[in-house]
């Protein structure tokens, strides 16, 4: 290919950002790069804490800016939503016209930027493909856009198998790590005292972080279980409850109000954050006792902290984990136990020592030279790559 590679990142939470950043800053410091980003989604909603500034802090340049309605808490929201960001896309990338676009995990909205993606013949580098979270529609979207990309940087060589196995050609399936894994090696950490200027906040001895989102395809509530947990933290009052906002799927809403009202009732021991940031979430681990909630960061980036995670329902299920995260089911006893497991000195030693199987050194390299160096002529053709 002649020139600069034209690369264009798509973008729409604080979560998926915080593990772009890094592969964003080291395209863009490359010659042979002309780099795009597209904000979307949680990224331009208030509510969600306006994160797009986190792409500007980073020292990037926001390409386009795809609106959509922020779903609340119905699955009709959730589908107009994907509409929008499908139909704001397709305007991006007839402006754009990027030459490859990196798309990272399983948002319903990285549904629609990969279906856009499809119908304009744009390759797709996709990362994170091959995990499994069977409690979650992610899990059919991950796969879904396995299907619609052509480049895959998985995170480990377990999930490397699983997208050659959906028929992907294994000379473009490249086992990188997991990029948390880089950030929390690189990260340049901020002292206790900083973050609690920073935030506001005094942060106690004993203290957990939070982050709970719907599990989509759980017969249980998102109400009601988010009510069994706050129920279970109500037996730990000499332990400090940080929260982090869920991402916006269906029910999210629901959660937030859950937590809004419980940091309400309990001003002093409970904080509630829209969004820390990748900086703030990262410093905030190295203070904090455990992690509990069911994000894939308890899994997948947790670990290397030292820190015990709490994995709470069946969102992740099927996720590769290390032996420091401790699963437990969604009724408030399990949830109080599992409290009990992971907050005993028994077990915080034992995270302390946990080997994190997502974890390689050089994944940044090894993701910057499949973006950059796999060709892209006659890419988009795939043939099904059938097993032996």
């Amino acid at each position: 290919m002649q020139g600069k590679r034209k690369i264009c990142i798509a973008t729409g939470t604080r979560a998926d950002w915080g593990l772009l950043s890094p592969i964003a800053q080291r395209l863009n410091a490359r010659e042979d790069v002309e780099l795009s980003i597209i904000a979307t989604n949680m990224h331009l909603s208030e509510d969600y804490g306006d994160t797009w500034r986190e792409i500007e802090r980073d020292g990037l340049t926001i390409t386009e800016r795809v609106p959509m309605a922020v779903a609340t808490d119905s699955a009709e929201s959730t589908v107009e939503a994907m509409s929008q960001c499908m139909s704001g896309m397709g305007k991006a990338f007839a402006r754009l016209q990027p030459d490859l676009l990196i798309i990272l995990g399983d948002r319903y909205e990285m549904l629609a930027t990969a279906s856009a993606a499809l119908i304009f013949r744009i390759p797709i580098a996709h990362i994170a493909g091959g995990a499994i979270s069977e409690g979650a529609y992610d899990e059919s979207i991950r796969h879904s856009i396995t299907k619609m990309s052509h480049i895959h940087l998985t995170e480990t060589e377990e999930y490397r198998q699983r997208v050659i196995q959906l028929g992907e050609n294994p000379a473009h399936v490249f086992n990188t790590g997991a990029i948390g894994i880089y950030n929390i090696m690189h990260t340049d950490y901020m002292s206790r005292e900083a973050l609690e200027q920073e935030l506001d906040m005094k942060i106690w001895e004993k203290s957990i972080l939070i982050t709970f989102h719907p599990a989509t395809l759980d017969k249980i509530p998102p109400r009601q279980q988010c009510e069994n947990l706050l129920k279970a933290l109500d037996k730990f009052q000499d332990y400090q409850v940080i929260f982090t906002y869920p991402n916006n799927d269906t029910d999210g809403k629901v959660i937030i109000e859950l937590i809004e009202n419980y940091g309400k009732q309990y001003p002093e021991r409970v904080k509630v954050f829209r969004s820390l940031g990748m900086r703030r979430y990262l410093s905030m681990l190295r203070c904090v006792t455990a992690v509990a909630g069911n994000s894939s960061s308890g899994i997948v980036e947790v670990p290397s902290m030292g820190i015990p995670t709490l994995n709470i329902g069946i969102r992740q299920d099927g996720r590769l984990r290390a032996e420091s995260v401790w699963d437990c089911g969604v009724e408030e006893k399990d949830i109080e136990n599992g409290f009990h497991k992971v907050l005993s000195a028994e077990f915080c030693d034992f995270a302390r020592k946990a080997e994190n199987p997502y974890a390689q050194p050089d994944t940044l390299d090894k993701m910057e030279k499949a973006i950059c160096e796999t060709p892209l002529e006659n890419i988009i053709i795939k043939p099904f790559y059938d097993l032996k």
